[in-house]
């Protein structure tokens, strides 16, 4: 969405589908919002347009306090596009230049530090620098509203160098001291847990977390990974190698958003007396208000990884995809169409850990619990059956065969799967290691690199499935007319079969 006009008339229709696609600033009241912000609208004369919060914060605009532009999904553009401004997003997002700086960004993308900073500022509005300043403020509010950490605790594990910084920072994004940001925190009900982080995963548009749910039940590895309750009720949780400590991620299967509008709906009124637009929300959303939350809360044994396990769950879940442009360029195949109608907002899933995937996919589900028992770190405290951390590809390397390759590769870098990864130069890495197939490694690309054009491997698909044929694929398994394209699965087919051949034998 390039034109202004476009861009005005979707603020002035407060079109949640183009939450942090854009964002907007009002040069008379110095704010910036998104662009579903239920305020009223300004006049097209004093509205700015930013692709990113960076950008209007870097023209001097602060967060609007009603629609916290800070929290909206990412654009989806950037898990997109594989160019360099696309991977330098991705690596930014989780949290490389608080890490390692922008020598560090730029040595993973292959460029000068002055080369990245002239293409993001080129085609985003702002350099690293800004963008991680504007992540590191977002990560402070997020701890400031939901923890008892000492502020000066805060500071630092936000990624600031210093206090002062950080003070002047947050003033500067919400025209707030860090103490008055905290007041104003909402109180938790009654009863709700005190442990953790608690955390609202926003997405955009329909959201089927049922079928998600459902796939990472069919591979969860115990000892990593468990899903308590029914379904619809589910909660996953696992666990996180992180670059600080580690984690216990938890996430609930019902979207946040959608019990909201429920809720709403019953009430039979809208937002300031405006009529729901259901037309909008190919899901049947009841408000006509897009998008909604996935409830996640984080254990963590070191805050400074909130920024890092947050983009990992985000991955996981698929929470920055564009359900919309997916399901309008799906829904033109007549043999995806009734599966989009069944399942608008249909994602496809990521991973947490790119490189624990892309052994599980090589080995299979059972082995890789095996892997977890004999070369998994134990945690220090048990979180109910999490147990473990999936082992280190450094663990690995040592094995025989393919797995010992493939851990090798990712060990000594010959193969990356880090977010700033070249997409082509990884799947050629991983296509030249002995025992993996054209399948296992497309199913990495998708997974791991979170590609969301992977072609199957098998099959010849109608132009008219790109640039989403990885989602495509999905719509498929989800819908039983296709399999899981992995060597770890047809490993387990065959144990079946042979199972099944032993007991006939034995009758």
């Amino acid at each position: 969405m390039k034109d202004e006009d476009t861009r005005y008339e979707a603020v002035r229709s407060r079109d949640g589908r183009f939450d942090g696609e854009f964002f907007f600033a009002v040069a008379t009241t110095g704010i910036y919002c998104r662009p579903s912000c239920p305020a009223v609208t300004p006049k097209r004369e004093n509205v700015r347009f930013y692709p990113t919060a960076a950008a209007a914060q870097g023209a001097g605009f602060r967060a609007c306090r009603r629609c916290r532009p800070d929290a909206v999904p990412g654009s989806a553009e950037w898990n997109v596009r594989a160019d360099a401004v696309g991977r330098a997003m991705r690596l930014i997002g989780d949290g490389v230049v608080d890490r390692e700086g922008v020598a560090g960004l730029a040595l993973r993308l292959g460029y000068s530090a002055r080369h990245v900073q002239r293409q993001l500022t080129a085609e985003v509005g702002a350099g690293p620098v800004a963008l991680a300043r504007a992540q590191r403020a977002h990560t402070a509010r997020v701890l400031l509203r939901s923890t008892a950490l000492p502020v000066t605790e805060i500071a630092f594990a936000s990624g600031f160098a210093s206090v002062r910084q950080f003070n002047d920072t947050i003033r500067a994004v919400y025209a707030m001291t860090p103490s008055g940001l905290r007041a104003g925190a909402p109180r938790r009900p009654a009863g709700s847990p005190t442990a953790g982080i608690p955390l609202r995963l926003a997405y955009r548009g329909p959201y089927q977390s049922t079928a998600l749910f459902d796939a990472l039940v069919a591979e969860a590895v115990t000892g990593v990974e468990e899903v308590t309750g029914g379904r619809g009720h589910r909660i996953y949780r696992r666990t996180l190698r992180l670059p600080y400590g580690t984690g216990i991620a938890e996430v609930d299967e019902r979207p946040g958003g959608r019990r909201a509008r429920t809720a709403a709906a019953r009430d039979g009124a809208g937002r300031a007396g405006r009529p729901w637009r259901a037309a909008s929300f190919p899901g049947g959303d009841p408000t006509g208000r897009p998008g909604g939350w996935l409830d996640a809360r984080l254990h963590l044994t070191d805050p400074r990884d909130l920024t890092t396990a947050v983009q990992r769950l985000r991955r996981l879940f698929d929470l920055d995809a564009d359900p919309y442009a997916v399901d309008e360029r799906l829904r033109e195949d007549a043999r995806l169409a009734p599966l989009v109608a069944a399942r608008p907002g249909l994602r496809s899933p990521g991973a947490a850990d790119p490189e624990e995937f892309a052994v599980r996919a090589l080995v299979g589900r059972e082995k890789a619990e095996r892997l977890v028992g004999m070369y998994g770190k134990t945690l220090d405290a048990p979180h109910g059956t999490l147990t473990h951390l999936f082992p280190e590809p450094a663990a690995l390397a040592g094995t025989e065969g393919p797995l010992g390759a493939l851990a090798t590769a990712l060990a000594d870098g010959t193969a990356r799967l880090d977010v700033g990864a070249d997409r082509d130069d990884t799947e050629a890495a991983l296509l030249a290691l002995p025992g993996l197939d054209a399948r296992t490694v497309a199913a990495i690309r998708t997974r791991a690199l979170g590609d969301p054009d992977v072609a199957p491997t098998d099959e010849t698909v109608p132009d008219t499935w790109r640039p989403w044929r990885s989602y495509a694929l999905q719509h498929l398994r989800t819908a039983g007319d296709s399999e899981p394209d992995t060597a770890a699965w047809r490993q387990a087919q065959a144990h079946k079969q042979a199972q099944a051949q032993e007991k006939g034998v034995q009758s």
